[in-house]
């Protein structure tokens, strides 16, 4: 059976300090050949922090990363620090870095940065707050295996506020509203993929619903923020676009995320005009992100 995951663990003798991750074909960006996708370099950064920095009782409720360089198809490692440790309230920061090979550890190259924050769970205080109405709510999973790592799409259309779910990329290129049921690949082969990495994995996809149109997606994103009251449940997460703002060729865009059972949180994400490369999904192979991973 083919092992599905970001990345493979393999450490240099030479640097036995030093853990290395090799990107696997479920990393491959559709953007420039030789590249990482987006899921894949915020999920070794939402692993490492959680390994690193997690604690029982502290939830990770905000994670952000800059992803301001291409990450490639090169040897690759994380590290971070804590940079508050209070009662109610953790930072701790992280760095994705790459190495040209694994045999020249001394010039990393920074590709992405992030922090996280770790609030306390306690209980809600009194009173009561709006929160969305369940009439008001679109997103409604489908009925499909969780067993299986294929996403599933639905776009709203003329007269359909919530469109059918299906496989079949081509068939949403539309100017519509989306949305996304997503099964997260492991951040790396022979881990258990936790709720918080799943939420970070599939909440990525903001930039694929917010920013996909009628010709395809010509936007990328240079970020993500994923805000959370609750870690997922389940082997899936939705991602459902709630806004989207283009002008000057920049974009902002929010999505909501859901388990089955109910909503968890938002996503945000920044996007640049990448029109250059546009991935047209009725022509493009998009087996090596959405597919298979």
């Amino acid at each position: 059976m083919v092992t599905i995951a970001f990345f493979e663990r393999r450490d240099s003798a030479a640097h036995p300090d030093v853990e290395l991750l090799h990107p696997t074909r479920f990393s491959r960006s559709l953007w420039v050949p030789g590249t990482l996708n987006g899921p894949a370099v915020c999920a070794i950064a939402a692993r490492h922090t959680e390994k690193a920095h997690g604690e029982e009782g502290f939830r990770p409720a905000r994670f952000t990363i800059d992803l301001f360089k291409a990450a490639r198809e090169q040897p690759t490692t994380t590290r971070g620090r804590l940079l508050r440790s209070g009662g109610r309230i953790r930072v701790a920061e992280v760095e994705v870095v790459q190495f040209a090979t694994e045999d020249t550890l001394d010039d990393g190259v920074v590709v992405a940065r992030g922090t996280t924050v770790f609030l306390k769970e306690s209980a809600n205080p009194p009173g009561d707050r709006w929160v969305r109405p369940d009439d008001a709510v679109t997103f409604t999973p489908p009925d499909v295996s969780d067993d299986d790592y294929f996403p599933r799409f639905s776009s709203d259309g003329p007269g359909t506020p919530v469109g059918p779910w299906n496989s079949d990329m081509a068939t949403h290129q539309d100017g519509y509203r989306k949305r996304l049921w997503s099964r997260a690949a492991p951040a790396v082969a022979g881990e258990p993929l936790t709720p918080f990495q799943q939420a970070v994995i599939s909440a990525e996809s903001t930039s694929l619903v917010c920013n996909w149109g009628t010709t395809g997606i010509g936007f990328i994103n240079c970020d993500l923020t994923v805000a959370l009251a609750r870690l997922p449940e389940g082997p899936r997460v939705g991602v459902e676009a709630d806004a989207h703002v283009e002008n000057d060729g920049i974009s902002v865009s929010t999505s909501g995320l859901y388990d089955r059972n109910g909503m968890i949180g938002t996503a945000t994400v920044t996007a640049v005009n990448n029109a250059a490369a546009e991935i047209d999904f009725t022509t493009a192979n998009s087996s090596g992100r959405y597919r298979d991973a």
